[in-house]
């Protein structure tokens, strides 16, 4: 959530903070702003999207080679202009952008306002930004000791960067639970929420680590410290993706373009890490921990959203393949229950951004207590994969669109390594088995692909149900977290209600809502409960429901009875999630965008969830 960009060097900033912010504006778009310093501080910032705060800009007053800009996901206050970012001290010297919950800010507030100060805005940012300030003017010490200073004092999740008025030669960035990157180039200095603003003009990177505070100076030198003022040095990273990775290539929306990148990111997800030939699996982070990962009594997935659902065919998988039992927990509720948790347990958390700080706090929990924690996240250097003893990147390369696509296939593909090696290891596959499956994992890519030319009838079926007030997705087995997070995929971009079920549970309740109104999307590709499958169609046409059905290529049965099929490639039941998603993602995205609904950015969403 909230997006941050901030430039010091020789080039104008204005043009680096704009392009960066539209960038991150996946992350937050409730409002955007921007602060410059040329002598005097010029600040601009709109309720809206980027492109209302570029109305709002008088170009005359935007030269300047110093700058930092926000693009906002609302935390406190309403998302309006004298609450969007960056923020003013009280003397008008400092600006600062915050990504984050600072949540003492209400004793704060009510300290400083004793003192005299006077704010403007709903926010916990102005009262972070005035906190500053008093210390500097307080302890009469710089700025950056200041910032170390109030970053002792508060409670929360912060990601920041201040501008000094009196200071244009320098910029102060720090950061704890929200991930803050700084790309190296040639006597300038790029900082953001991620990558994606930075890999245009820069490779090199230095990420900032927990509770870390960095000093930018115009000379093109950094000191990185820890608010315990250690000084610590860190190792210069290079990017993994291209500017060509972030751009749309053609597509109209992120989010399609996404949706038909899933065959590639699946690919790069297995490769070097399987060889269906030879008949093995090697995971670089399961082979760290397998003596220990062998002798859990319990794996315990935790995750949030898509991952969730992830987790969930995780479950099915491990418990199938290698029989061991797998609990599968919301991150957000993990650690309130005051859960059982062991050193012969494995937690494995899943999140695309590894920023989630719900699951964040949830590995913590359960790393105090001694469980072995295996993180599989998408991007390199989160706190995720630094949390972790051991993990897996997904290698889907960046996800731009806020509902995940092929984040969740290319998790699923990982965890079925996972499962396999796991199951190898105990001796719970037979090889035949195992080739098997290898050969059949193999071919998803290239069956996705089949499965994406059914595009232009899933957009017939779209256009019929587009005005639909309600869905049910059902589902059996391996199949039932994918109705899950079709209907969450609904949800999201289209702002249908829509639920997922098991399709056994349907008579426990919502067959109440089927009527010849209701759309129910069935998944049925599933062998080993097909006529079950079929004698819940049945039970939803007796009474007049809209029957889309998923199955396999060449079904006859159900294809007597559904009123739309889309037909897919025939895979093992296992691996089968892989591609039902795919049919689901693209019905949400068809019927989202005939509703007029901004698919890559909906409403209240924000990609990457970095408070609890």
């Amino acid at each position: 959530m909230c997006g941050i960009v901030g430039y010091i060097g020789k080039k104008e900033a204005f043009p680096i903070l704009i392009k960066g912010l539209k960038r991150l504006e996946y992350r937050g778009y409730d409002s955007a702003g921007i602060a410059l310093l040329n002598g005097d501080m010029t600040v601009f910032k709109k309720a809206g999207k980027v492109s209302e705060l570029e109305k709002i800009v008088d170009h005359d007053h935007v030269l300047a080679n110093i700058g930092i800009g926000h693009t906002r996901w609302a935390t406190h206050g309403e998302p309006n202009d004298r609450n969007a970012h960056p923020h003013l001290s009280q003397s008008g010297n400092l600006a600062i952008i915050h990504n984050g919950i600072i949540e003492n800010y209400s004793a704060i507030k009510e300290e400083l306002t004793k003192r005299g100060y006077v704010f403007h805005s709903d926010t916990d940012t102005e009262v972070l930004v005035n906190l500053i300030e008093e210390v500097q003017k307080k302890e009469n010490t710089t700025l950056d000791n200041a910032v170390r200073i109030a970053l002792n004092e508060v409670v929360g999740a912060y990601a920041i960067v201040v501008l000094n008025k009196n200071n244009p030669d320098q910029l102060i960035a720090a950061r704890k639970g929200s991930p803050l990157v700084i790309g190296i180039g040639d006597d300038e200095f790029y900082i953001a929420s991620d990558a994606s603003p930075i890999v245009e003009y820069t490779q090199n990177v230095v990420y900032l680590e927990e509770q870390e505070y960095a000093v930018i100076n115009r000379d093109g030198h950094y000191n990185i410290y820890t608010l315990g003022n250690v000084e610590k040095s860190h190792e210069i990273k290079k990017l993994e993706f291209s500017l060509e990775t972030i751009e749309k290539g053609g597509f109209e929306h992120f989010m399609l373009k996404e949706i038909y990148e899933q065959p590639k990111a699946i690919e790069d997800s297995l490769r070097g890490r399987m060889n269906a030939q030879k008949g093995w699996i090697k995971l670089g982070g399961l082979n760290e921990y397998i003596n220990r990962i062998d002798n859990a009594k319990r794996f315990i997935i935790t995750a949030c959203g898509t991952s969730w659902h992830s987790g969930l065919i995780g479950e099915y998988l491990i418990e199938d393949l290698a029989r061991v039992p797998v609990e599968v927990e919301y991150a957000s509720e993990f650690r309130y229950r005051n859960p059982i948790i062991n050193e012969s347990d494995v937690v494995i958390a899943i999140s695309q951004s590894g920023e989630t700080a719900d699951t964040l706090a949830a590995i913590s929990l359960a790393k105090e207590r001694q469980a072995l924690i295996y993180g599989i996240c998408n991007v390199i250097g989160s706190s995720i994969a630094r949390t972790s003893h051991a993990g897996s990147y997904t290698h889907a390369g960046p996800e731009i669109g806020v509902a995940s696509t092929k984040a969740f296939s290319t998790q699923i593909s990982l965890i079925t390594l996972i499962a396999l090696q796991i199951a190898m290891v105990k001796g719970t596959i037979p090889t035949s088995r195992l080739r098997t499956i290898l050969y059949e994992l193999e071919n998803i890519p290239r069956k996705i692909e089949e499965t994406l030319l059914l595009d232009a009838q899933i957009k017939e079926i779209a256009a019929i149900y587009k005005n639909a007030t309600n869905f049910l997705y059902l589902g059996r087995g391996y199949n039932f977290p994918v109705a899950l997070e079709g209907a969450l995929k609904l949800k999201e971009i289209s702002y249908i209600h829509a639920e997922g079920y098991p399709a056994a549970e349907m008579k426990h309740g919502p067959i109440a809502l089927i009527d010849e109104n209701m759309p129910v999307v069935f998944l049925a590709t599933n062998k080993s409960a097909y006529e079950k499958i079929v004698s819940n169609v049945q039970e939803v046409k007796a009474r007049k429901g809209k029957i889309i059905a998923v199955v396999t290529k060449g079904d006859t049965q159900i294809r007597a009875l559904a009123d739309h099929i889309i037909e897919v490639p025939e895979t093992e039941e296992i691996l089968s999630p892989l591609i039902t998603i795919v049919p689901l993602q693209l019905l949400a995205y068809h019927i989202a965008i005939m509703r007029g609904c901004n698919v890559d950015q909906p409403r209240n969403l924000a990609k990457s969830v970095t408070v609890e």
